[in-house]
């Protein structure tokens, strides 16, 4: 191969004209260059309210977070992206506006015990659903938090997937939840308060519907609530559990069913955990949220990204 080590004469002109294009060019690259792609959702990369659950293992589960109020675990939430969590709408009662309050633990397996890898960063602002009435067992108790800056992502600390329109989620399906919650009714986490998970199966809606009857016309579960638990009680979210996700994995991949929302009492018989729906409030987020990432079936629609507000 022949390099000229004496390149061409150019007019000043095309130089004049070259010059700024080329530093443009550079300055677009080094802006590329410190812009990594988002890594893949729901892939936990780990080497190897909860009642009646177990221990989850370190970085099993590196989307869930802490949202903490004044220094405490007050709710778990979600990681759909670098600036954005998700959780529920009425673990800000009262407080919407004042986000000064509250901070987003991420990273750590233990809330005694974070270590040195967990990330604290504060909140900036708050969006709950424009539909949800502040009232216990509203529909769309579903929001969106907003963080002060991008957390850095790692085996600890990786967003989730939203479910695209090919998911259904039939009864029996077995999904997780997980949280820092009470393991009994008025009963706390105790000391190192390790993160707790708990399979459960996705219980049949109008089964669901008729267990939470509150006579003509007052029927609890709405459409954008689903079940999940067991009628015999014994296993299920509990308070501090409350915004944490309700998690399914399809092909390899684990989805954001739910979000913890309420139930009666804390694993009670024919009282099971109600969750509010993600595919529900799919386009909502995606409205919002620049970045957050779809998956579901090999059938269905290719992976996909929401759009930039």
């Amino acid at each position: 191969m022949v390099v000229s080590r004496t390149p061409p004469a150019l007019g000043g002109g095309c130089l004049r004209i070259l010059t700024p294009l080329l530093l443009l060019a550079s300055a677009a690259s080094l802006h590329a260059a410190k812009i990594p792609a988002p890594p893949a959702c729901g892939k936990p990369q780990q080497l190897n309210r909860i009642v009646g659950g177990e221990d989850s293992t370190d970085a099993e589960w590196p989307w869930v977070v802490s949202i903490q109020k004044n220094g405490t675990h007050h709710c778990a939430g979600t990681l759909l992206t670098s600036r954005w969590v998700v959780t529920a709408a009425h673990c800000f009662k009262g407080t919407l506006n004042k986000p000064s309050q509250f901070s987003v633990l991420l990273g750590a397996w233990q809330l005694g015990n974070p270590g040195p890898r967990s990330q604290e960063v504060g909140i900036a602002w708050v969006q709950s659903h424009p539909v949800y009435s502040w009232k216990e067992g509203s529909r769309a108790d579903i929001a969106l938090v907003r963080l002060e800056r991008s957390v850095h992502f790692s085996e600890r600390v990786l967003p989730i997937c939203l479910p695209d329109s090919s998911v259904r989620l039939s009864p029996n399906t077995r999904c997780w939840i997980a949280g820092w919650g009470s393991i009994r009714d008025g009963v706390p986490l105790p000391h190192p308060q390790t993160l707790q998970k708990l399979e459960v199966p996705i219980i049949d809606s109008e089964i669901c519907s008729r267990l939470y009857w509150r006579g003509a016309g007052q029927g609890a579960i709405t459409e954008d609530m689903l079940c999940a638990g067991y009628l015999e009680g014994r296993r299920d979210a509990c308070l501090g559990d409350s915004g944490g996700p309700l998690m399914c994995q399809v092909e390899g991949t684990w989805l954001l069913a739910g979000i913890i929302s309420w139930g009666e009492g804390c694993a009670e018989r024919d009282r099971p955990g109600v969750y509010i729906s993600l595919a529900s409030h799919r386009s909502w987020v995606m409205r919002i949220v620049q970045g957050v990432q779809l998956r579901g079936h090999s059938q269905g629609s290719s992976p996909s990204r929401g759009r930039a507000r």
